[in-house]
């Protein structure tokens, strides 16, 4: 029995088609965002030399979304990344942004956790259950800023500060 590879392997071509190996057929850059939506992990590997392009292609997808009319990020945002490029502050702003994501995806979660244990007990009333989820909310946002502060703190005495 053939064991199968962990993650999903798209190929892209230099004529910009992509090939999902496991379903042997050609994908849109549609499918590749349902993949993402999905939670499917996959890969997606340059034809041509091998390269990694699951990165380019990602940012291919947020570019499309972007433009789509309802974008996420502001100018500003767009433009303070940018700048972060280069700069010495470079991977704090990835750590950054990664740990934002992470947390805020994990609100995500625990608001519909919430909600769905209220709906479904139906025995509080909307404001007990709105002030609930706030004070937890806070303290979760808490939790949040004391350890990126904290690791700022231990990146402060690393370099000497």
């Amino acid at each position: 029995m053939t064991e199968q590879p962990s993650h999903r392997i798209i190929k892209k071509y230099p004529n910009r088609r992509l090939y999902d190996t496991t379903e042997s057929r050609y994908i849109t850059i549609e499918a590749v965002r349902q993949l993402v939506l999905d939670r499917v992990p996959f890969k997606i590997i340059g034809t041509k030399n091998g390269e990694d392009l699951t990165h380019t292609v990602l940012l291919q997808i947020i570019s499309e979304q972007e433009d789509s009319g309802h974008p996420v990020f502001s100018t500003e945002v767009l433009e303070n990344v940018i700048r972060s490029y280069g700069n010495s502050m470079q991977d704090g702003m990835r750590d950054f942004l990664d740990q934002s994501m992470n947390f805020f995806v994990g609100q995500q979660q625990q608001f519909q956790q919430d909600l769905n244990r209220q709906v479904n007990q139906a025995i509080d009333t909307p404001l007990k259950v709105a002030q609930e989820i706030t004070e937890r909310n806070f303290e979760m946002w808490t939790q949040f800023q004391n350890s990126l502060f904290s690791t700022n703190k231990k990146d402060d005495t690393k370099d000497g500060k």
